[in-house]
Parts: structure tokens; C-alpha cells; sequence
């Protein structure tokens, strides 16, 4: 996608940076909003926000192709706005309402969508990584050309299904993307203090599962390397792992205070805001006038409010939802 030069210099087109200012700038505007929401008690649960990582939602967002899957974990507000889910339906689910896109049932670590492939982000850490195979397993079985992007954070390598999931992978060439969201600590505990290998993309090696580092913080490096991989995937060549490098500037969830980081370690890495470089470039190339760009943050924030004001204004789950979507209605040994 987008691979078009828009100048001598660029390998992407006007249209796909400004889509990626766009994207990520509502993304960021809406999980300030969902912070803020958080505070006042709007909804309740946990909460982790995903501001600081919007490069990797937008970059796979852009580089996966019609009819992939993509299944994370529990910060997963931003995927499914970067794979066109509306903010009213993401914002439904946080206040747990019946218009959210998991009927209110799975709330902020659950977000879902089957008509988008976007197949759950799931609250117990690294579950999804053996289910993103098994996912793919079925694309494989089926004869499709389809690859499922499976997302963790690094605090989840550590998960033993980990390891089994990479041996199945490799020994079944199955098309399976394992991206570590690497923000660099699990929970408060950073990768340095769990590991002598801190190049997480050195953790396929002894299953012969290829990988490489990623600059998490540049949406460009994000969809090469997930379009690279993909490909490797689409070839038959099976399973890839991405360590993308990437930060977030709040904490592990709302909850957090923070104290195993410095403010400057934040501030070093918010000089590399992946928003910014974007609109950094939108501005050097022209791409849009100053008018425009406030247009776009004009538009982002309504968006936004009118999100918060749908999750309001929506009902809440009948009592009688209680008893649903517990089995499936096709699963034939359902007692009446």
C-alpha cells in the first residue's frame, strides 16, 4: 500500500501521511480523553493507555492487507480505531454500554470485532500469543493467503506458551507476525532487569524463527517491517518476530505512579514523538497548509466528544444479556 513515491525523497505517498497524522492524532486525542474520563470515574476496570505507541497501530494498520487478523493484548484501544472501528463503538465499550463493540461485556482489555479481523485483545498476559497461532493455523488450513498479526508487550515473552507457541510456528510454517510492543518495562520492571538478551528479536533464534529490531517510534519503519514480514509469511516461508522499540509516556495503567522512570527518561523520548515526525514531514513537503492541519485537529476532537457523548447517552446491557455469549448458540450440547 502507498508505495507510490510522492517525491524523490519519500517512499510513501501525500495521502498515506496525512492518513497516518490523522489516525495517530486520534488516537492520542482519544486515550488523553479516556484518561481523563478514567479520573472522573466515568467507567471503571483497568485501564492502559496507549499514548506514546501510535506509530505501530498506524504502520500495521497500513501495511496489512484485506482479510488479516490481528488479535493483542489488554492496551488495545488504538488497534481497532486504527483498523477503521468507529471512536462511538470504542467509547461504548469503555462505559461498558450495549452499543460497544463487544455489547459492554469485555470493556477496556476487551475489544473486538469479527467483521474488522480484529479478533480480541485479551487481559491474561501472553494468552494471546499460542491463540494468534492457532488463528493462523486456520488461515493455513484453509488454504488463504491470509497472516495474523500477533501483538504483546515484552512482559509477556516471558510467558513459557511463548516458547511452544514459536516451536509449533516454525514447525508448521505457519503465517503468524509475532510483534513485541516493546516499551521497554512490564509493568514497572524493565527489560534489562529480567534479561542479559535485550534485543527481543534475538528470542526466535534457537526455533530458527527469523526477526529484526524496530523503530517503534517511526510509523515508516513500522509498516516496512511489517509489510517485510508479511510477505516472508505470504511465501510460505512461515512465522516472523518484530521487537519494535517503542514508549509510552504514561503509565502501565492509570493506576501507576511512575516511580521507576525518570522525567527526563519521558522527556528523551517524547523529542521522538511519532506524531510529530509525521507532521514534521507533512509540513517540509507542503502536503498540507496550516488551515488544514487545524481542520484535521478540529475534526479529530469533535470526533472525540462525540464519542464521549454516544457512550452517555447509550443503554446499558439488559439483564438478560447476563446469559448470553456465554456458549456459543451453534454449540450443539447446550442445556435448555
Amino acid at each position: 500500500m502507498a508505495k507510490k513515491k510522492a517525491t524523490e525523497n519519500l517512499a510513501f505517498t501525500k495521502e498515506q501521511y496525512i492518513k497516518w497524522y490523522r489516525d495517530m492524532l486520534l488516537m492520542r486525542r482519544f486515550e488523553e480523553t479516556c484518561g481523563n474520563l478514567y479520573l472522573q470515574q466515568k467507567f471503571g476496570g483497568f485501564c492502559h493507555l496507549y499514548i506514546g505507541q501510535e506509530a505501530i497501530a498506524a504502520g500495521f494498520a497500513s501495511a496489512m492487507q484485506k482479510g488479516d487478523k490481528i488479535i493483542t493484548a489488554y492496551r488495545d484501544h488504538a488497534h481497532p480505531l486504527a483498523m477503521g472501528m468507529h471512536p462511538n463503538i470504542v467509547m461504548a465499550e469503555l462505559y461498558g454500554k450495549s452499543t460497544g463493540c463487544s455489547k459492554g461485556k469485555g470493556g477496556s482489555m476487551h475489544m473486538f470485532d469479527k467483521e474488522l479481523n480484529m479478533m480480541g485483545g485479551h487481559g491474561i498476559v501472553g494468552a494471546q500469543i499460542p491463540m494468534g497461532a492457532g488463528i493462523a493455523f486456520a488461515e493455513k488450513y484453509n488454504g488463504t493467503s491470509n497472516v495474523c498479526l500477533t501483538f504483546m508487550g515484552d512482559g509477556a515473552v516471558r510467558q513459557g506458551a511463548l516458547h511452544e507457541t514459536f516451536n509449533m510456528a516454525m514447525l508448521w510454517k505457519l503465517p503468524v507476525i509475532f510483534i513485541v510492543e516493546n516499551n521497554n518495562y512490564a509493568m514497572g520492571t524493565s527489560v534489562a532487569r529480567t534479561t542479559n538478551v535485550t534485543d527481543l528479536s534475538k528470542l526466535g533464534l534457537s526455533y530458527d524463527l527469523p526477526g529484526e529490531s524496530v523503530d517503534g517510534m517511526n510509523v515508516e519503519s513500522v509498516h516496512e517491517a511489517i509489510a517485510k514480514a508479511a510477505q516472508h509469511c505470504r511465501d510460505g516461508k512461515g512465522p516472523y518476530l518484530l521487537d519494535i522499540k517503542t514508549y509510552r509516556y504514561k503509565g502501565h495503567s492509570m493506576s501507576d505512579p511512575q516511580k521507576y522512570r525518570t522525567k527526563d527518561e519521558v522527556n528523551e523520548y517524547k523529542e521522538k514523538d511519532p506524531i510529530a515526525q509525521v507532521l514534521n514531514t507533512i509540513m517540509e513537503q507542503k502536503f498540507l497548509s496550516e488551515k488544514e492541519i487545524a481542520d484535521i485537529e478540529a475534526e479529530v476532537k469533535e470526533l472525540v466528544a462525540g464519542s464521549v457523548k454516544f457512550a452517555e447517552e447509550s443503554p446499558e446491557p439488559a439483564l438478560e444479556e447476563l446469559y448470553k455469549d456465554v456458549y456459543s448458540e451453534d454449540y450443539p450440547y447446550i442445556m435448555d
